[in-house]
């Protein structure tokens, strides 16, 4: 009687056998339920979520239905790599340095800041950024950061697996402490793959140059008409908006669609012919690292997050020193000073960068 083989891998929660379909019967199939099974000219693939001893049993019995000895090769199952710790994630030392303290002096001296050019009486800043990716909720709170409560000046969807941006208009959210400071956030709507899909990047980078008026709808088939009543054919320094925040996802970034990012690189190319700076925000640092949801305070002792920030700089072209993960607020009821003082650090860099491009317009 002729044999063949039947040929075991295993893994952690499954084992895979090969059968030789040389030696069975023709169209025979193995009869073993199969999780997944793929079929080439000589071997019959198929991976089974039982384990230990009942395989024998089972694959003897399919063998039996072809007439046909097999012989169950000896091979032992590899072991499983055990999971990383999350001790094996933290580095030594913080690969960047940062005062845990000083969300008081961050406070003082952007409620103390005042734009370089006179003529400019509030610096504006545009945020930009994937669908569900914490564009408002970012902006929602930097002014929690100042007021020391939740607040909700941008409108967020809390709603799960919305594909869809929220926001549809163009709206200037003012930065408020105890009084409103002279800074500005324009909301935009969301960006998404599709090139008909989200705001167009024309419209970006209009509403960036100060062409675009708020309250402007955003029509995801074409980007504004100079025909458009919202439309500003000669915009003022105070029309403009003098940095770009990109607003990406730790948790997903890898998984961010190409189409996205050639939209990103696409609006990134225009602008900094224009001279503007970019910084990305990366939010959601706390869902992308277990070793930051236990302390946010080791978010710079996290390899995942640096390597996370790395991947948005390859994608995107922003330098690392202008990216800054943050922790949004999203559940809470009270303001907590970590999370104040990472939201802070980031918006003082990007007044400070708005301001010099300002400076140099001026």
């Amino acid at each position: 009687m002729g044999s063949s083989s039947v040929r075991q891998h295993s893994s952690a929660s499954q084992t895979n056998f090969e059968y030789d379909r040389s030696a069975m019967n023709p169209g025979f199939t193995p009869q073993l339920e199969p999780v997944n099974m793929q079929v080439d000219d000589r071997w019959v693939r198929t991976s089974l979520r039982a384990s230990g001893p009942m395989f024998t049993e089972l694959v003897h019995k399919s063998v039996y239905n072809t007439g046909k000895e097999i012989s169950l090769s000896t091979q032992q199952p590899a072991t499983p790599k055990p999971a990383k710790t999350v001790h094996e994630r933290k580095l030594d030392k913080p690969w960047r340095n940062f005062k845990w303290d000083q969300k008081p002096e961050l406070k003082k001296e952007l409620e103390e800041f005042t734009p370089s050019d006179p003529a400019v009486t509030k610096i504006k800043i545009l945020v930009a950024g994937q669908v569900g990716a914490g564009k408002s909720s970012f902006i929602n709170s930097v002014n929690n950061a100042f007021q020391g409560r939740i607040t909700s000046g941008a409108l967020v969807d809390s709603s799960a697996g919305n594909s869809k941006s929220f926001t549809k208009t163009l709206r200037d959210i003012q930065i408020r402490s105890k009084k409103n400071l002279p800074i500005v956030f324009r909301d935009i709507m969301g960006l998404e793959p599709e090139i008909l899909a989200g705001t167009q990047t024309d419209d970006i980078i209009n509403a960036l140059c100060g062409h675009v008026k708020e309250g402007y709808r955003f029509n995801e088939s074409k980007p504004i008409a100079y025909k458009d009543q919202h439309y500003t054919g000669d915009p003022s320094l105070s029309d403009q908006a003098f940095c770009l925040v990109y607003v990406i996802a730790a948790d997903t970034v890898q998984f961010t669609d190409d189409k996205l990012i050639d939209k990103l690189k696409i609006i990134r190319q225009r602008i900094s012919d224009e001279g503007i700076p970019q910084v990305i925000i990366m939010t959601k640092v706390d869902e992308a690292c277990p070793l930051v949801k236990n302390d946010l305070r080791k978010i710079y002792y996290s390899k995942k997050i640096k390597e996370k920030m790395q991947m948005c700089s390859d994608k995107v072209g922003v330098p690392m020193c202008n990216i800054f993960p943050v922790k949004n607020y999203h559940d809470e009821i009270d303001t907590d000073d970590d999370v104040d003082a990472l939201i802070l650090k980031a918006l003082d860099q990007i007044v400070h960068l708005a301001d010099s491009r300002l400076l140099s317009r001026s």
